[in-house]
């Protein structure tokens, strides 16, 4: 090949291929084309090729962008890639650009999706879940104890800014949601109470459903997309920055810093939005009552005998175990996220697929229990 180009291939021994680099590879400087040296290369199919920077002149990028395409070019064929008598400097930059490989699928990523359904993989990925979530539940509990005893790293100017995304921010979506809910719930029971001329039952129903399980679980579903994906998202982000990483070599643990406030800000907060959800509920039943002939005083009345303090002792104590999984999930997915972007939106994801399991669960247990126990 021509010297003038700016390099020079030629064979050597074991099947292998010598390049060597002469004159300037700088920017505007007659250098070689990397479209030249594949053609060439592509017709010797060596198995070894090895670069020679002994007669170079001035470099920058230029040359560093055509070793990287001859590295990926090699790697992408199996070919062998080494570099000797390079200036100084050369050397270094190649590995640092050379030391993430690039972006490719995963081994799961490519098998068949079918596979995926295998039982025993399912176990194991469902018993590794459960280990991950155990030990972050542990750390966790670690860290109360902590915050109990004025031990723990947690700023109570961070709790307080929490409790304000969680609480006052989130009035909106919980007001619309419980009052459409209420009217939902008013409605189906009048279609069938009509029947039997007992419609004023209206307000029994939504009373005791809004304050015993619809306004405390559709609060925490509006709760795990909102909160529970911004806890994730966030954490997540701060993963990627390598933020915990810095947290963790500072000594401060970011359970204590990072978890503990997102968590208590939420437990704090969701009995407030309980409460809160259930009287827009039981108001937006009394809306669907009025359209039905009921009388805003007929309601109210029977609203009042229907009022218990157990319905409102059941709803507070599930928006507290409510609040707690929902911080879990969120949090244990953006600690546990990958460094990238797509690793993020992976883990709001799962924080809230999570959330959501963990609430339908909770609140079928605590349903049985109180049931059990009359309650």
């Amino acid at each position: 090949m021509n010297n003038n180009t700016g390099f020079q291939l030629s064979d050597n021994d074991q099947n292998g291929v010598s390049l060597a680099l002469s004159g300037d590879w700088i920017q505007g400087s007659d250098h070689g084309q990397f479209s030249a040296l594949e053609i060439e290369l592509g017709t010797r199919h060596p198995d070894q090729l090895s670069v020679d920077g002994a007669t170079l002149g001035q470099w920058d990028s230029v040359l560093m962008a055509f070793l990287l395409q001859c590295y990926n070019y090699c790697g992408e064929r199996g070919i062998g890639f080494d570099t000797r008598n390079m200036p100084e400097g050369v050397e270094k930059l190649l590995q640092v650009a050379t030391a993430v490989k690039p972006h490719s699928e995963s081994e799961e990523q490519r098998r068949p999706w079918w596979e995926s359904l295998n039982p025993i993989e399912l176990v194991r990925k469902a018993f590794e879940d459960v280990l991950e979530s155990l030990a972050f539940v542990g750390e966790v509990a670690i860290a109360t104890m902590r915050l109990l005893l004025g031990k723990a790293n947690t700023r109570f100017t961070d709790f307080r800014n929490f409790c304000y995304q969680a609480g006052p921010d989130a009035f909106g979506i919980v007001s619309l949601t419980s009052v459409l809910v209420g009217m939902i719930l008013a409605y189906l029971g009048a279609v069938q109470l009509q029947q039997f001329g007992a419609q004023i039952y209206v307000a029994d129903l939504v009373v005791i459903g809004m304050l015993r399980e619809m306004g405390v679980l559709m609060t925490a579903v509006v709760m795990a997309g909102r909160t529970g994906a911004a806890y994730a998202a966030q954490l997540g982000t701060m993963q990627t920055n390598e933020e915990i990483d810095a947290i963790t070599t500072m000594g401060i643990s970011p359970i204590e810093f990072l978890v503990m406030p997102r968590m208590l800000a939420l437990v704090v907060m969701m009995p407030l939005l309980t409460v809160y959800a259930s009287l827009l509920g039981i108001v937006g039943g009394g809306i669907v009552a009025g359209g039905m002939g009921i009388s805003a005083l007929q309601y109210i009345n029977q609203a009042q005998g229907a009022f218990a303090f157990s319905h409102i002792v059941v709803g507070l104590l599930k928006s507290f175990v409510f609040a707690a999984l929902i911080a879990v999930a969120g949090c244990r997915s953006g600690i546990n996220s990958g460094r990238s972007s797509a690793a993020v939106g992976q883990a709001a994801t799962e924080a809230v697929v999570t959330a959501i399991v963990y609430l339908i669960v909770a609140d079928a247990a605590i349903n049985i229990l109180f049931q059990q126990v009359g309650i």
